[in-house]
């Protein structure tokens, strides 16, 4: 496989060692909390990536939706050259010339009011995890220390302590208690469930509006619209985490956008920090935001130059409309595509956009044993949950790419 892409002269990061030395020299130094495929990636551009020995690959994980640009995209690569001239952090102790332009820029793309700047996703939903029970104190008159949040099985919102007490996931969870209480998680796409599990202690119901880590788990239509209509009535907060399914992933700006809905509150991180640096959002109205006082919570590097630069220009580029539409005609390629596997070492997938989890016979090979069978092949993805597969390439992939990957994906089934 080639690729169009033409790197610069390695530094010298690596030094001369190859990729399995450098594999070996990290397990002696570097905590073993993830199992990555064996590729060492040393260059990247576009949705290329290439080894220390000069090998290319092409990236159809996109750093779980981390790189919806693409790598380096140029307009945010020279945005954060831009600003590495100027000022790189300030903390919130004081005032910076690029936090009000991006919230603002944040509030009117999502149709919301206030923005709370924060730095990895976690952060986000921990941030709105205490928002929400502070609204329920302050503005729904919960008794204290009685409220709750009710979560959805199957959910992946990170992996802090808090969060890992509400997933549903055994591995996300064992080792790691006593765990955080004050959760309810009822069935996903289950809205019957769900209103049986609210009450005049929920402050929030917290949801994906597409499970990523559980395979792109999408639900049935009509389910967000319902969520929506059923918090307001019962008086508690809507709000949807899309630091995966957000900024363009699904073919529209936002997932929630599929079904008109407009949550609460709004949890972004990923693509908003342009694959270059963290940057993730709390973003709500202003009556639930405004519960937060000075003291309340905080951030050294949240709202720093830096990101609210790179965020703006993230913001910039969704503004074209450009990636929306390329995801929504290209997430048409991906489905055709995957339909054609169906049968034929695939069993079921579900898609939209650009974002797919593909389930592969198991008789076949694990998700594992098939993307390093697609690694040989020059294609990069992740698996998740037994053989389920997750694709989601860079919104600037082309089609000749797509078809690519998905070739690449037939002949290791074959």
């Amino acid at each position: 496989m080639t690729s169009p892409t033409t790197f610069p002269a390695s530094g010298s990061a690596s030094g001369t060692r190859s990729s399995a030395q450098l594999i070996r020299a990290e397990a002696p130094v570097v905590a073993h909390n993830y199992h990555p495929l064996p590729v060492v990636v040393a260059r990247a551009e576009g949705t290329w990536v290439e080894d220390v020995e000069g090998r290319r690959y092409l990236d159809m994980l996109a750093g779980y939706s981390a790189l919806n640009f693409g790598h380096r995209h140029p307009a945010i690569v020279e945005a954060a050259h831009r600003q590495l001239d100027e000022v790189t952090l300030t903390s919130r102790a004081f005032h910076n010339d690029r936090l009000a332009g991006f919230a603002e820029r944040l509030a009117e793309l999502t149709g919301l009011d206030m923005v709370l700047p924060m730095n990895t996703g976690a952060e986000a939903v921990e941030s709105a995890v205490k928002v929400a029970r502070k609204w329920a104190y302050e503005v729904k008159g919960v008794a204290p220390g009685r409220a709750t949040v009710v979560v959805a099985d199957g959910n992946f919102h990170g992996r802090t302590t808090t969060i890992v007490s509400f997933s549903t996931d055994e591995a996300a969870r064992a080792g790691f208690g006593p765990f955080t209480p004050g959760f309810r998680a009822v069935p996903y796409n289950d809205l019957a469930a769900l209103e049986a599990a609210v009450d005049e202690t929920t402050a929030a119901v917290l949801i994906e509006p597409i499970q990523g880590e559980a395979g792109v788990v999408i639900p049935d239509e009509g389910y967000l619209t319902g969520v929506r209509e059923l918090t307001r009535r019962l008086g508690c907060l809507f709000i949807a985490d899309e630091i995966q399914s957000g900024l363009g992933r699904t073919g529209r700006t936002l997932a929630v956008d599929h079904e008109s809905v407009v949550p609460d509150v709004l949890l972004l991180g990923k693509a908003l920090g342009g694959g270059i640096v963290p940057v993730s959002a709390v973003v709500a109205h202003r009556d639930v935001l405004s519960v937060l006082r000075p003291g309340d919570h905080g951030s050294t590097f949240g709202g720093n130059p830096l990101s609210a630069a790179v965020g703006s220009a993230v913001l910039d580029l969704l503004a074209t409309g450009e990636f929306q539409r390329r995801a929504a005609e290209l997430g048409d390629v991906l489905d055709r595509g995957l339909a054609a596997l169906t049968g034929t070492g695939v069993i079921a997938y579900r898609a939209r956009g650009l974002w797919a989890g593909v389930d592969i016979d198991p008789a076949i090979g694990t998700g594992r044993q098939i993307s390093e069978r697609l690694l040989a092949e020059g294609v990069l993805v992740k698996d998740t949950h037994g053989s389920t597969l997750r694709l989601a390439p860079p919104l600037t992939i082309t089609e000749e790419e797509l078809h690519t990957a998905l070739e690449a994906l037939r002949k290791v089934l074959a």
